[in-house]
């Protein structure tokens, strides 16, 4: 049986499958979150159920549709070689416009008014705020999103608030890197941003309790301030 309980028309032809969290108490929002390089992992789809949790209607995207649809790699070597592969091979544009649609598929959906929201994790963290820059999300999260720091052009361009998490004790988002993403947002109204000492990357589902909790609460408490 599919993970997927959703199916999405994609911008330029051929559907995508999407995890579906459904809340038991809806706040009549929901959100698009955006995996790491994993695919729809189970990790993913805790965070899914976290935000479901809260109230929120989550969809989960299968971004990597294209390339090998539905799949579920492991942190062992040879899977992450695996996810490298995948990565290099993803359109972003088009991932872009995937996950564009996957909104567009929520707010299609009988009696919906609410508010959507764009979040993210690693890859999915880079997407986030690429997704921001563009019309189309009220508020976005993005966890270590790696690879910001080369779009760092399109900061100017923030279409809704934003918040940003990075462990200070990153591999994947080095200090240097996490410098320039603050002096870029700095002047940036839209742009919210935390810094966690001692956490490395992917510390929001693997990380010391406490900075998972913490990142989690400022999360909400920004999510209500938006919708």
């Amino acid at each position: 049986m599919s993970k997927f309980q959703a199916q999405i028309a994609a911008r330029d032809g051929g559907r995508f499958g999407a995890y579906v969290a459904q809340p038991q108490q809806p706040n009549g929002h929901a959100m698009v979150l955006l995996q790491e390089i994993f695919g729809v992992t189970g990790t993913i789809r805790k965070v899914a159920d976290h935000y479901a949790e809260a109230g929120y209607l989550v969809l989960a995207p299968d971004l990597f549709w294209r390339l090998e649809p539905e799949i579920e790699l492991s942190h062992s070597r040879e899977d992450i070689q695996r996810a490298m592969s995948l990565l290099e091979r993803f359109d972003s544009d088009r991932g872009l416009d995937d996950i564009q649609a996957t909104a567009d598929h929520i707010r299609g959906q009988p009696g919906f008014g609410g508010k959507v929201i764009v979040a993210g994790l690693c890859m999915g963290g880079r997407l986030s705020y690429l997704a921001c820059t563009r019309p189309g999300f009220d508020a976005g999260l993005a966890f270590y999103g790696v690879g910001i720091e080369e779009n760092l052009d399109r900061a100017a361009d923030l279409a809704c608030p934003l918040m940003l998490h990075f462990g200070r004790q990153d591999d994947y988002v080095p200090p240097a890197a996490q410098a320039r993403i603050a002096a870029a947002l700095a002047s940036q109204p839209r742009a919210t941003l935390h810094f966690y000492e001692g956490a490395g990357h992917g510390f929001y589902t693997r990380g010391k309790p406490e900075d998972m909790a913490l990142a989690h609460q400022r999360s909400l408490a920004f999510l209500e301030q938006q919708t």
